[in-house]
Protein backbone atom coordinates (compact mmCIF):
# COMPACT_ATOMS: atom_id res chain seq x y z
CA UNK A 1 0.00 0.00 0.00
CA UNK A 2 1.40 3.35 -0.88
CA UNK A 3 0.88 5.98 1.74
CA UNK A 4 1.71 9.98 1.79
CA UNK A 5 1.96 11.69 4.78
CA UNK A 6 0.22 15.09 5.34
CA UNK A 7 2.02 17.21 7.53
CA UNK A 8 6.01 18.40 8.58
CA UNK A 9 5.33 19.42 12.37
CA UNK A 10 6.73 18.19 15.27
CA UNK A 11 4.34 15.27 15.58
CA UNK A 12 4.86 14.41 11.59
CA UNK A 13 8.76 14.35 12.52
CA UNK A 14 8.86 12.19 15.17
CA UNK A 15 6.13 10.57 14.88
CA UNK A 16 4.56 9.58 12.08
CA UNK A 17 7.18 9.76 9.13
CA UNK A 18 9.65 7.22 11.09
CA UNK A 19 6.75 5.04 11.76
CA UNK A 20 5.88 5.48 7.89
CA UNK A 21 9.27 5.12 6.79
CA UNK A 22 10.27 2.26 8.74
CA UNK A 23 7.22 -0.15 8.16
CA UNK A 24 8.04 -2.74 5.54
CA UNK A 25 4.50 -4.01 4.68
CA UNK A 26 3.75 -0.22 2.68
CA UNK A 27 5.49 1.89 0.44
CA UNK A 28 6.09 5.65 2.04
CA UNK A 29 5.71 7.48 -1.20
CA UNK A 30 5.57 11.30 -0.26
CA UNK A 31 5.16 14.21 2.07
CA UNK A 32 3.04 17.37 1.44
CA UNK A 33 3.33 20.33 4.00
CA UNK A 34 1.82 23.76 4.30
CA UNK A 35 5.40 24.72 4.35
CA UNK A 36 7.13 23.58 1.32
CA UNK A 37 10.84 23.77 2.29
CA UNK A 38 9.38 21.45 5.58
CA UNK A 39 8.07 18.81 3.30
CA UNK A 40 11.39 18.82 1.56
CA UNK A 41 13.68 18.74 4.48
CA UNK A 42 11.28 15.63 5.53
CA UNK A 43 11.24 14.06 2.52
CA UNK A 44 14.45 14.12 1.95
CA UNK A 45 15.49 12.84 5.44
CA UNK A 46 13.30 9.62 4.51
CA UNK A 47 14.43 9.07 1.07
CA UNK A 48 10.83 9.93 -0.13
CA UNK A 49 9.21 12.91 -2.39
CA UNK A 50 7.89 15.97 -1.20
CA UNK A 51 4.42 17.14 -3.44
CA UNK A 52 3.63 20.77 -3.41
CA UNK A 53 0.46 19.82 -5.04
CA UNK A 54 -1.83 17.73 -2.35
CA UNK A 55 -4.10 17.05 -4.89
CA UNK A 56 -0.94 15.61 -6.89
CA UNK A 57 -0.06 13.43 -3.83
CA UNK A 58 -3.92 11.97 -2.95
CA UNK A 59 -3.56 10.99 -6.62
CA UNK A 60 -0.83 9.25 -6.64
CA UNK A 61 -1.02 6.97 -2.94
CA UNK A 62 -4.18 4.51 -1.66
CA UNK A 63 -3.50 5.94 1.64
CA UNK A 64 -2.86 8.89 3.62
CA UNK A 65 -1.46 9.45 7.23
CA UNK A 66 -2.55 13.30 8.87
CA UNK A 67 -0.51 14.88 10.83
CA UNK A 68 -2.16 18.21 11.15
CA UNK A 69 -3.82 20.56 13.60
CA UNK A 70 -7.61 19.64 13.42
CA UNK A 71 -8.21 23.16 12.18
CA UNK A 72 -6.59 21.62 8.62
CA UNK A 73 -7.50 17.99 9.66
CA UNK A 74 -10.68 17.43 8.83
CA UNK A 75 -11.00 19.43 4.96
CA UNK A 76 -8.37 17.56 3.84
CA UNK A 77 -9.90 14.21 5.04
CA UNK A 78 -12.39 14.98 3.12
CA UNK A 79 -10.69 15.60 -0.23
CA UNK A 80 -8.51 12.60 0.36
CA UNK A 81 -11.99 10.33 1.05
CA UNK A 82 -13.05 11.99 -2.48
CA UNK A 83 -9.75 10.53 -3.62
CA UNK A 84 -10.46 7.64 -2.85
CA UNK A 85 -7.89 7.71 0.16
CA UNK A 86 -7.63 5.15 3.25
CA UNK A 87 -7.71 7.88 6.41
CA UNK A 88 -4.85 7.34 9.08
CA UNK A 89 -6.12 10.35 10.89
CA UNK A 90 -5.04 11.99 14.52
CA UNK A 91 -6.85 13.04 17.40
CA UNK A 92 -9.54 15.66 17.85
CA UNK A 93 -10.89 14.25 14.04
CA UNK A 94 -11.95 17.58 14.10
CA UNK A 95 -13.02 20.69 16.90
CA UNK A 96 -16.69 20.88 15.39
CA UNK A 97 -19.24 18.13 15.62
CA UNK A 98 -20.05 19.33 12.17
CA UNK A 99 -16.90 18.87 10.46
CA UNK A 100 -16.23 15.85 12.23
CA UNK A 101 -19.28 14.28 10.43
CA UNK A 102 -18.17 15.58 7.23
CA UNK A 103 -15.24 13.25 7.77
CA UNK A 104 -17.07 10.61 8.68
CA UNK A 105 -19.95 10.84 5.64
CA UNK A 106 -17.27 11.50 3.17
CA UNK A 107 -15.34 8.14 4.07
CA UNK A 108 -18.55 6.47 4.12
CA UNK A 109 -19.63 7.85 0.38
CA UNK A 110 -16.12 7.06 -0.78
CA UNK A 111 -15.89 3.62 1.15
CA UNK A 112 -12.99 3.90 2.51
CA UNK A 113 -11.35 2.98 5.61
CA UNK A 114 -10.50 5.14 8.77
CA UNK A 115 -8.55 4.88 11.90
CA UNK A 116 -8.21 8.09 13.95
CA UNK A 117 -4.66 7.39 16.48
CA UNK A 118 -5.22 7.45 20.18
CA UNK A 119 -1.77 7.00 21.25
CA UNK A 120 -2.50 4.73 24.01
CA UNK A 121 -5.04 2.43 22.32
CA UNK A 122 -2.43 1.41 19.95
CA UNK A 123 0.55 0.64 22.45
CA UNK A 124 0.22 -2.77 23.62
CA UNK A 125 0.71 -2.95 27.46
CA UNK A 126 -2.41 -0.11 27.73
CA UNK A 127 -4.29 -1.73 24.84
CA UNK A 128 -4.27 -4.93 26.09
CA UNK A 129 -5.72 -3.77 29.24
CA UNK A 130 -8.44 -1.79 28.24
CA UNK A 131 -9.45 -4.92 26.17
CA UNK A 132 -9.29 -7.11 28.85
CA UNK A 133 -11.50 -4.44 31.25
CA UNK A 134 -13.87 -4.25 28.43
CA UNK A 135 -15.08 -7.62 29.04
CA UNK A 136 -15.42 -7.70 33.08
CA UNK A 137 -18.50 -6.57 34.46
CA UNK A 138 -20.18 -4.62 37.61
CA UNK A 139 -18.02 -1.19 37.23
CA UNK A 140 -19.04 1.21 39.12
CA UNK A 141 -16.81 4.42 39.00
CA UNK A 142 -13.59 5.59 37.01
CA UNK A 143 -11.12 8.48 37.44
CA UNK A 144 -8.95 9.26 34.51
CA UNK A 145 -6.10 12.63 35.14
CA UNK A 146 -4.20 13.56 32.11
CA UNK A 147 -1.73 16.09 33.23
CA UNK A 148 0.24 17.54 30.81
CA UNK A 149 3.30 20.02 31.51
CA UNK A 150 2.63 21.60 27.83
CA UNK A 151 2.26 24.92 28.27
CA UNK A 152 4.87 25.01 31.65
CA UNK A 153 7.81 23.29 29.62
CA UNK A 154 9.88 23.51 26.49
CA UNK A 155 7.35 21.44 25.12
CA UNK A 156 7.71 21.70 21.09
CA UNK A 157 4.07 21.73 21.14
CA UNK A 158 3.92 24.83 23.21
CA UNK A 159 3.65 27.40 20.54
CA UNK A 160 0.44 25.20 18.76
CA UNK A 161 -2.55 27.96 17.92
CA UNK A 162 -5.12 25.81 18.34
CA UNK A 163 -3.80 23.84 21.65
CA UNK A 164 -3.60 27.79 22.91
CA UNK A 165 -7.09 28.07 21.87
CA UNK A 166 -8.71 24.70 22.58
CA UNK A 167 -6.59 23.53 25.73
CA UNK A 168 -6.79 20.56 27.42
CA UNK A 169 -9.99 19.81 26.91
CA UNK A 170 -9.58 19.48 23.21
CA UNK A 171 -5.96 17.93 23.54
CA UNK A 172 -5.45 15.59 25.98
CA UNK A 173 -9.26 14.99 26.81
CA UNK A 174 -9.50 12.65 23.52
CA UNK A 175 -6.99 10.47 25.01
CA UNK A 176 -9.17 10.09 28.33
CA UNK A 177 -12.09 9.45 26.21
CA UNK A 178 -10.66 6.80 23.72
CA UNK A 179 -9.77 4.47 27.23
CA UNK A 180 -12.66 5.22 29.04
CA UNK A 181 -15.61 5.03 26.57
CA UNK A 182 -14.39 1.15 25.26
CA UNK A 183 -14.90 0.20 29.04
CA UNK A 184 -17.49 2.00 31.05
CA UNK A 185 -19.65 2.66 27.77
CA UNK A 186 -20.96 5.63 25.62
CA UNK A 187 -21.89 8.87 27.26
CA UNK A 188 -25.14 10.34 27.86
CA UNK A 189 -23.83 12.92 29.43
CA UNK A 190 -21.72 15.70 30.73
CA UNK A 191 -23.11 16.21 34.40
CA UNK A 192 -20.31 18.91 35.28
CA UNK A 193 -18.05 20.80 34.29
CA UNK A 194 -15.88 23.48 36.02
CA UNK A 195 -12.30 24.92 35.27
CA UNK A 196 -9.53 25.10 36.93
CA UNK A 197 -5.78 26.70 36.69
CA UNK A 198 -4.69 27.39 33.81
CA UNK A 199 -6.61 25.42 30.70
CA UNK A 200 -7.53 22.67 33.44
CA UNK A 201 -11.12 21.68 33.34
CA UNK A 202 -12.99 18.73 35.61
CA UNK A 203 -15.90 16.62 33.96
CA UNK A 204 -17.89 14.45 35.35
CA UNK A 205 -19.46 12.25 32.55
CA UNK A 206 -22.70 9.89 33.09
CA UNK A 207 -22.20 6.48 31.14
CA UNK A 208 -24.78 4.45 29.76
CA UNK A 209 -23.66 1.69 31.75
CA UNK A 210 -25.21 3.56 34.25
CA UNK A 211 -21.57 4.16 35.87
CA UNK A 212 -19.71 8.00 36.12
CA UNK A 213 -16.33 8.90 35.53
CA UNK A 214 -14.38 12.05 36.71
CA UNK A 215 -11.76 13.35 34.53
CA UNK A 216 -9.24 16.31 35.23
CA UNK A 217 -7.01 17.57 32.02
CA UNK A 218 -4.46 19.89 31.77
CA UNK A 219 -1.59 21.40 29.60
CA UNK A 220 -0.74 23.59 32.33
CA UNK A 221 0.44 21.28 35.11
CA UNK A 222 3.72 21.73 36.73
CA UNK A 223 6.32 19.63 35.31
CA UNK A 224 7.00 17.53 38.39
CA UNK A 225 3.36 16.57 38.63
CA UNK A 226 2.48 15.47 34.85
CA UNK A 227 1.13 12.49 33.98
CA UNK A 228 -1.45 10.47 33.04
CA UNK A 229 -3.38 7.71 35.03
CA UNK A 230 -6.86 6.10 34.80
CA UNK A 231 -8.22 3.96 37.60
CA UNK A 232 -11.63 1.79 37.38
CA UNK A 233 -13.20 0.84 40.57
CA UNK A 234 -16.17 -1.56 40.54
CA UNK A 235 -17.18 -5.31 41.88
CA UNK A 236 -14.12 -6.79 40.78
CA UNK A 237 -12.10 -4.44 42.30
CA UNK A 238 -9.22 -1.49 41.55
CA UNK A 239 -7.04 -1.72 38.50
CA UNK A 240 -5.24 0.86 36.89
CA UNK A 241 -4.26 1.21 33.44
CA UNK A 242 -0.36 -0.11 32.99
CA UNK A 243 2.54 2.21 31.36
CA UNK A 244 3.71 1.83 27.97
CA UNK A 245 6.88 0.11 27.36
CA UNK A 246 7.11 2.18 24.01
CA UNK A 247 6.74 5.47 22.59
CA UNK A 248 4.33 6.64 19.99
CA UNK A 249 6.69 5.83 16.50
CA UNK A 250 5.88 1.76 17.13
CA UNK A 251 2.25 2.81 18.09
CA UNK A 252 1.59 5.20 14.86
CA UNK A 253 2.89 1.49 12.92
CA UNK A 254 0.42 -0.42 14.57
CA UNK A 255 -2.14 1.73 13.90
CA UNK A 256 -1.32 2.25 9.96
CA UNK A 257 -1.66 -1.84 9.87
CA UNK A 258 -4.97 -1.50 12.13
CA UNK A 259 -5.81 0.72 8.63
CA UNK A 260 -4.72 -1.64 6.50
CA UNK A 261 -6.10 -4.27 8.10
CA UNK A 262 -9.76 -2.89 7.54
CA UNK A 263 -9.07 -2.01 4.21
CA UNK A 264 -8.62 -5.42 3.22
CA UNK A 265 -11.78 -6.62 5.09
CA UNK A 266 -14.22 -3.74 4.57
CA UNK A 267 -14.40 -4.43 9.16
CA UNK A 268 -14.60 -0.96 10.62
CA UNK A 269 -11.95 -0.20 13.13
CA UNK A 270 -13.47 0.34 16.96
CA UNK A 271 -10.95 3.56 16.37
CA UNK A 272 -12.51 4.58 13.11
CA UNK A 273 -13.66 8.08 11.89
CA UNK A 274 -17.08 7.63 13.88
CA UNK A 275 -15.60 6.76 16.98
CA UNK A 276 -13.52 10.02 16.62
CA UNK A 277 -17.02 11.83 16.23
CA UNK A 278 -18.29 10.27 18.89
CA UNK A 279 -15.24 12.14 20.97
CA UNK A 280 -15.60 15.35 19.33
CA UNK A 281 -19.36 15.23 20.14
CA UNK A 282 -18.92 14.63 23.70
CA UNK A 283 -16.23 16.98 23.73
CA UNK A 284 -18.55 19.84 22.37
CA UNK A 285 -21.16 19.04 25.50
CA UNK A 286 -18.30 19.46 27.91
CA UNK A 287 -17.45 22.55 26.28
CA UNK A 288 -20.54 23.96 26.31
CA UNK A 289 -21.58 23.22 29.89
CA UNK A 290 -18.24 25.03 30.89
CA UNK A 291 -19.63 27.41 28.86
CA UNK A 292 -22.25 27.65 30.34
CA UNK A 293 -24.48 26.46 27.61
CA UNK A 294 -25.57 22.96 28.86
CA UNK A 295 -28.65 22.82 30.85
Amino acid sequence: MRVGLLGTGPWAQGAYAPALSGHGGLDFAGVWGRRPEAASALAEQYGTRAYDDVDALLDDVDAVAVALPPTVQADLAVRAARAHCHLLLDKPLALSVADGRAVVEAAERAGVASVVFFTTRFQKEPQAWIDEQAAVTGWFTARAEWLGAVFTSDSPFAASPWRRAKGALWDVGPHALSVLLPVLGDVRGVTAAAHGPGDTVHLVLDHVTDTSSTLALSLTAPPAAAGAAVELRGEAGVTLLPRSSEGAVPAVARAAEALFAAARTGRPHSCDAAFGLRVTEILAMAEARLNGEAD
